[in-house]
């Protein structure tokens, strides 16, 4: 076993992840702050890898802005994950708490960050024929981040090899039920809100008339 600072730890479980998360769990260490740290630092990836991105790579420039769907690329799919995670490995006796659970796997994010932030620095400064090294950098990033995301769950629910895999499976399941069910949700509150707005329109109307 090891101690570290919070960011200690957080450099042990990127660079060393069999034993980085296994060290996390039995210390009971990992820092609530850094994980939603990286978190911010996500969505703040997402939004410069969409807005600021080189020009001859950005196939989705718009002159209007949007943040809406970053805002669900990065916090609600972030947090989805966790509630699913943690949902499907209740009834599959995962001991990881939902804390771990969010702590560990903003942790797993760190490699594809990094590579969303160098991915738009380079680009700034490479031509179209250059791309393949623009698309290494982001393939790196996003599997290192893989494999420490099934490491991660691995060890903070104390999964075999192949149970891990199982619930990763069913966590994505569980992720897309969720997001439809939320769907469902804002479609129903937005028919509600017209329903009402609707009604008070008719009544100030015919009060006025």
């Amino acid at each position: 076993m090891y101690e570290f600072t919070p960011l200690g730890w957080l450099k042990h479980c990127v660079f060393h992840p069999i034993e980085g998360f296994e060290d996390l769990r039995w210390k009971k260490q990992g820092s609530m702050k850094i994980a939603m740290t990286i978190v911010v630092l996500f969505f703040i990836a997402t939004v410069a890898d969409r807005q600021l991105i080189g020009f001859a790579f950005n196939n989705a420039y718009t002159k209007v802005f949007n943040v809406v769907p970053l805002i669900v690329q990065s916090f609600v799919y972030f947090f989805t994950w966790v509630i699913a995670n943690w949902s499907v490995c209740t009834l599959l006796d995962g001991e990881g708490r939902l804390k771990q659970i969010c702590i560990n796997s903003a942790y797993a994010l760190v490699p594809y960050i990094v590579s969303l932030f160098v991915s738009v620095i380079i680009s700034n400064f490479m031509v179209l024929d250059e791309a393949i090294w623009l698309n290494a950098v982001s393939l790196l990033g996003l599997g290192w981040s893989i494999v420490l995301m099934f490491q991660a769950m691995k060890a903070v629910h104390q999964y075999s090899f192949l149970k891990t895999f199982v619930c990763i499976v069913l966590t994505l399941v569980a992720m897309l039920l969720i997001l439809f069910l939320l769907i469902l949700l804002l479609s129903l509150f937005q028919q509600v809100y017209v329903f009402f707005y609707s009604l008070y329109t008719e009544i100030s109307y015919r009060i006025r008339g």
